[in-house]
């Protein structure tokens, strides 16, 4: 009788390009203001209580390192409780760049709000630079009675050069029901993406969701914008929810915040407030 052994084969070893980093906060109401309960940091995201401004709770997140690169996986999850006001926005750009793997970086947020609450997501611009790519998913559940002003703005390439990938998409919805539930891609390999049918020449887009229970009874009208020099545009689309849904496409990022502040300001029953 022969008893061969055979060297066990090698596990592979883990994958550990790329950083893996979890961000969340949480505003509770409580004594008829909100309080931050939660504001927990991990990697690039390195949160900032910002002073408190008629009871509502800011955050800013400032970029503690270079991210999104490829093979990262990053998210944020942030809620509002039952009466809370949270506002979340961020210091700087967002920068996608290539990183030293060819896998994609995802970059995924979930936000809640609970009732009563009221929920402002506005961080500055995610930049899609030359060689990235990126998957970016933004989740938002809300109670029924719940408001949320979400701005979300992306330039495609930096200043000079192509676009990397993009892929983002939106899913919201409201009292257990979906309200919104939409995905883009832009940049090499998407089909039709630079064609008249997405963004032809333009090479900044963004949109402000308006979510509020005050549409019911005031509900805003569909417009179009333009900007004065014909290099962008905005449509303001009203949505069943009650919402509103402003769209824009613009040559560069400036005039994409300009068009996303006028029709913001067009919408029914917002006129003067600034997301």
């Amino acid at each position: 009788m022969t008893l061969t052994i055979h060297e066990a084969a090698p596990l592979p070893e883990p994958d550990t390009v790329g950083v893996r980093a979890t961000a969340r906060i949480a505003a509770t109401a409580r004594d008829g203001a909100t309080r931050l309960t939660t504001l927990d940091g991990d990697g690039p995201f390195e949160l900032r209580r910002l002073r408190p401004r008629g009871g509502e709770a800011r955050v800013i997140i400032v970029g503690a390192m270079s991210a999104p690169l490829g093979g990262d996986r990053l998210r944020i999850e942030a809620t509002a409780g039952h009466g809370a006001a949270l506002h979340i926005s961020s210091a700087t750009a967002t920068l996608a760049l290539k990183g030293a793997t060819t896998e994609p970086a995802t970059y995924d947020v979930a936000l809640t709000a609970g009732e009563g609450a009221q929920l402002h997501w506005s961080p500055e611009p995610l930049i899609s630079a030359a060689g990235s790519d990126l998957r970016q998913t933004l989740t938002v559940d809300l109670a029924s009675t719940a408001r949320l002003v979400l701005r979300e703005e992306q330039a495609l390439g930096r200043a000079g050069e192509p676009p990397g990938r993009l892929t983002t998409r939106l899913t919201v919805r409201r009292g257990g029901r979906t309200l919104l539930n939409q995905q883009a891609e832009y940049g090499p390999g998407a089909a039709g993406w630079d064609g008249p049918a997405v963004l032809s020449h333009y090479r900044a887009t963004g949109q402000l969701l308006v979510v509020d229970p005050t549409f019911v009874n005031n509900p805003a009208v569909s417009l179009l914008l333009a900007d004065p020099s014909e290099s962008g545009q905005a449509v303001l689309a009203p949505l069943a929810g009650p919402a509103v849904l402003i769209t824009a496409v613009a040559q560069d990022g400036l005039r994409l915040r300009r068009l996303l502040d006028r029709a913001y300001g067009a919408a029914s029953g917002l006129r003067g407030r600034r997301a």
